[in-house]
């Protein structure tokens, strides 16, 4: 997976960017993954742009940025479409780690302010539920979800999230850890 180091400033404008072409284009989306975080609070992220869309606005979406000036590619992941914005990685979800963005996400997603634009923010218990479905061996990264559980623990609805995940051993082991720091109660 290809990651942005782009200074944070680059990211905010590359999501300004994209969130305004979808917007007018009509494409419902999420803004999701770690900037959904750093909307209620959380740290900066020095990855990328994620959008969450429903799988019959990938099209559309891509259309979108494409029309907006941004690079697209269509990566062999069945999972995602990405744009480019300045060098700047903007992806549009629609089944994050074997899940599926519906109409139930978007039901949960909160409107705020974010960068002076007001958009759907995708609920934390979805980032943080998506994010821990991803663990595997081969990618077995616990730093963001754990940076966002020390940041945003108050805001997270643990018990759903832990319902949501108890398939994944990843995720179990997960929880011992919080609970072991303290972050999160047994």
């Amino acid at each position: 997976m290809i990651r942005s180091t782009e200074p944070f400033e680059s990211i905010l404008a590359a999501m300004r960017n994209g969130a305004g072409a979808l917007k007018q284009a009509d494409v419902p989306f999420l803004l999701g993954g770690g900037l959904a975080c750093w909307a209620r609070g959380g740290p900066e992220t020095d990855h990328d742009v994620d959008f969450l869309v429903r799988p019959e606005h990938v099209e559309p979406g891509l259309e979108a940025l494409e029309q907006a000036g941004m690079k697209t590619e269509r990566p062999p992941e069945h999972w995602l479409v990405k744009a480019y914005d300045d060098g700047v990685l903007v992806d549009l979800i629609f089944e994050p780690s074997g899940l599926r963005v519906d109409d139930a996400m978007f039901e949960r997603a909160q409107e705020l302010e974010v960068y002076a634009v007001r958009m759907q923010v995708a609920a934390l218990e979805d980032v943080v539920t998506t994010k821990l479905m991803a663990l595997s061996e081969q990618n077995l990264d616990y730093r963001s979800v754990l940076e966002i559980a020390r940041t945003l623990r108050e805001q997270i609805d643990w018990a759903s999230v832990r319902e949501r995940t108890s398939r994944s051993p990843y995720a179990k082991a997960f929880f011992t850890l919080v609970e072991a720091l303290g972050i999160v109660p047994a």
